[in-house]
C-alpha cells in the first residue's frame, strides 16, 4: 500500500510539472502570436514629408581642397600681451553670472541624460500599505467579515525591466546626449563672447583715451589760434569776423571732449558689468590701445573650413540635429510592441497578526506586452511634431553654418579695407608732418605767421585722430575674426558623435545608434542629399580641410593685409 501511495505521489507531482510547462509553452505561444499580430495590426505612423536637407560644400561657398591649418589658441587673449586685460578676462570667465546660467542649462541636460539612462536598467519599488476598514454586513463579505471593521495590511516589492527591441529607451538616451554636448558648446561659446565682449570694450575704452589726449591738445591749439587772432584784430590785420569764428573754436572742443569722456564713462560701466564689479570698480582705469594684434594672434593666411567646426555654435547646432533624431526615432519605437518583465513579491493578511505567517506570502512573474491599436492619431502626431522640430534642427544649422562663413568673410574683408586705409592714411600723415615742419622753419626764419603754423597742426592732429580709430578697428576686427574663428574652441571627442544621419527620413524604419554606426572622421556627419548621395556637413571638422571664401566661388581668402584672390557678390 505505501508503495502504491509513493507511486501515485509521483505520478501526481509529475503531472503538475507537464501542466506548468504546458501553462509556459502556452504563455509564450500567446506572446508570439501577439507580437505578430502587434507587428501587422498596430496603429501606423503614416507618410512624412521629405526631411530637410543640410547644405552641401558648394551651397555653403567651402572649398575641400585646402590644406588644413593650426587651431587658435584657447587663450587667445593672452598674446596681446596685457596682464591687466588678461586679469579681467579671466576675473569675467569666473564670475560672469551669464555663464552661470549657462553651467546651470548643462546641468539639467545632463540630469535628463541620466535620467535616460536610469530608465533602461531594472526599476524595483517598494510598497507598504495599512488601512483599518469597516466591511459592509450586506455587501459581498460574509459574516464574521461582513458587519466587522479589521485592519487589512500588506508588504510588497515590486520589480520590471523593459526589454528595448525597438530602441525606443536607446533613441531616449542619444537624444539626451545630444543634448548634453550641445549645451557643452553653449558655455564654450558663451565664454568666447565673453572674453571677446571684454576685449573689444577694452579697446573702445583704450581708444577713447587716446582721443582725448588728442582733444585735448587741439583745446590748446585752438586756444592760442584764437589769441593770435585777437591780435591781429587789435593790430587791424583781421576783421571780427575771424574773431568770432576764432571764439567758437574752444567751446567746440570741449564739447568734443564732454562727449568723450561720456562714452568712456559708459565703456568703463560695461567693462565693470562683464566682470561682474560694480560701475565705479574702474574709475581709475587708463588702458593703452594694444598694438595690431594680427602677428600675436597667429591668425592663418588661409582660412580653411575646419575651422568652423571649431566653432562652438556650430558644434552646438549639430549635437541638437542629433538629439531631434533621437526624438524622431523615439516617436517612431511607440508604434511597436512594448514587452516588459513584471515580478513582485510580498505579504498581505486580513489583520496585523498574520501579516508575518507563511501563509500571507503572495509573489507573482511574467512578462507583459502593450501594444497600440488604435488612438485616434495621437501616436502619428507626435511623429510629424518630431519631424518637424528635426527639420527645424537641421535649418537652424544651415542657418549656423551660412551666418559663419559671412562673418569668417565679412572680417577678413574688413581687415583688408582697413590695411589699405592705414597705408593711405599713413601717407597723408607724413605730408602733413612734413608741411608742419616747413611751417615751423618759416615761422622760426621770420617767413610765416603763427596762424599757418597752427592751421598745419590741426592737419597733423586730424591724421593723428584718424591713426588711433583705424587702430582701434583693426584691433576690433580682429578680435571679432578669432570669435568668427571659434576663439581656439575644440570640441571633445565622443563615443556618440553623430556618425549617421542627423537628417534620417523618419518614415523609415528605425535607424542605427550612433554607437552602431559604421566608424567615420571624428565628429563627422553624414547624410543622404535627395539625390541618395552622401554629402558632408561643413561644420564638421572634417578629415581633408577646405579654404573658405566668400561666395561659392573656389577662391583662398587671404587674411588682413591682403585683398583676396579672387571673389564674386
Amino acid at each position: 500500500m505505501s508503495v502504491l501511495r509513493r507511486g501515485r505521489a509521483r505520478s501526481g507531482a509529475g503531472s503538475t510539472a507537464a501542466s506548468r510547462g504546458a501553462a509556459v509553452l502556452a504563455l509564450v505561444s500567446v506572446l508570439a502570436a501577439a507580437l505578430g499580430a502587434a507587428l501587422g495590426g498596430c496603429a501606423s505612423p503614416g507618410t512624412l514629408t521629405p526631411p530637410a536637407q543640410p547644405l552641401s560644400a558648394a551651397q555653403a561657398g567651402i572649398d575641400p581642397d585646402a590644406a588644413p591649418t593650426a587651431a587658435l589658441q584657447a587663450d587667445w587673449w593672452r598674446q596681446l600681451g596685457d596682464p591687466a586685460l588678461t586679469a579681467l578676462v579671466e576675473r569675467a570667465l569666473v564670475e560672469q553670472p551669464t555663464l552661470k546660467v549657462a553651467a546651470t542649462r548643462l546641468a539639467r541636460a545632463q540630469a535628463a541624460l541620466d535620467a535616460a539612462q536610469a530608465a533602461e536598467g531594472p526599476q524595483l519599488g517598494a510598497a507598504v500599505d495599512v488601512t483599518r476598514q469597516h466591511f459592509s454586513a450586506n455587501s459581498i463579505y460574509p459574516p464574521p467579515l461582513g458587519g466587522s471593521t479589521r485592519t487589512l495590511a500588506s508588504a510588497q516589492l515590486n520589480a520590471s525591466l523593459e526589454f528595448d527591441l525597438f530602441g525606443r529607451q536607446r533613441a531616449a538616451v542619444d537624444a539626451a546626449a545630444g543634448s548634453v554636448r550641445a549645451a557643452e558648446a553653449d558655455v564654450a561659446a558663451a565664454r568666447l563672447v565673453l572674453a571677446s565682449s571684454v576685449v573689444r570694450t577694452w579697446a573702445q575704452l583704450a581708444r577713447l583715451h587716446e582721443q582725448r589726449a588728442i582733444a585735448e591738445r587741439t583745446l590748446a591749439q585752438r586756444k592760442e589760434i584764437l589769441a593770435l587772432v585777437e591780435q591781429r584784430v587789435r593790430a587791424g590785420l583781421d576783421s571780427t569776423v575771424e574773431l568770432h569764428q576764432g571764439e567758437g573754436l574752444p567751446p567746440d572742443t570741449r564739447q568734443q571732449i564732454a562727449q568723450i569722456d561720456e562714452q568712456s564713462a559708459l565703456a568703463r560701466h560695461a567693462l565693470a558689468a562683464l566682470t561682474a564689479q560694480p560701475p565705479a570698480a574702474l574709475r581709475g582705469l587708463v588702458p593703452a590701445l594694444l598694438p595690431t594684434a594680427t602677428a600675436e594672434l597667429a591668425l592663418p593666411a588661409t582660412l580653411p573650413a575646419e575651422l568652423l567646426g571649431r566653432r562652438a555654435d556650430i558644434t552646438a547646432a549639430r549635437w541638437r540635429v542629433e538629439a531631434a533624431s533621437g526624438d524622431v526615432r523615439a516617436a517612431r519605437a511607440l508604434f511597436y510592441p512594448n514587452v516588459d518583465l513584471v515580478a513582485f513579491a510580498g505579504v498581505a493578511s486580513l489583520g496585523l497578526d498574520r501579516l508575518l505567517r507563511a501563509g500571507s506570502r503572495e509573489y507573482g512573474v511574467g512578462p507583459a506586452l502593450t501594444l497600440p491599436l488604435f488612438d485616434a492619431g495621437r501616436l502619428r502626431a507626435n511623429l510629424h511634431a518630431r519631424s518637424a522640430e528635426l527639420d527645424a534642427a537641421v535649418e537652424n544649422y544651415n542657418a549656423a553654418v551660412l551666418d559663419a562663413v559671412r562673418d569668417v568673410a565679412d572680417q577678413i574683408g574688413t581687415l583688408a579695407a582697413i590695411a589699405r586705409q592705414q597705408r593711405e592714411q599713413a601717407d597723408a600723415a607724413t605730408a602733413a608732418e612734413a608741411a608742419y615742419r616747413v611751417a615751423m622753419q618759416r615761422y622760426g626764419a621770420g617767413l610765416g605767421n603763427l596762424l599757418v603754423v597752427l592751421n598745419t597742426e590741426s592737419a597733423v592732429l586730424a591724421q593723428r585722430r584718424a591713426a588711433v580709430d583705424l587702430r582701434w578697428r583693426r584691433l576690433d576686427t580682429e578680435v571679432a575674426l578669432v570669435k568668427a574663428l571659434g576663439g581656439g574652441y575644440v570640441a571633445e571627442v565622443d563615443s556618440r558623435a553623430p556618425a549617421q544621419a542627423p537628417a534620417q527620413t523618419p518614415a523609415q524604419t528605425p535607424a542605427q545608434t550612433p554607437a552602431q554606426a559604421p566608424a567615420q572622421a571624428p565628429a563627422q556627419t553624414a547624410v543622404q542629399s535627395p539625390s541618395g548621395a552622401p554629402a558632408s556637413l561643413p561644420g564638421d571638422a572634417p578629415t581633408r580641410a577646405s579654404t573658405l571664401a566668400p561666395t561659392p566661388a573656389s577662391a583662398s581668402l587671404r587674411a588682413a593685409g591682403a585683398t583676396p584672390a579672387s571673389s564674386s557678390r
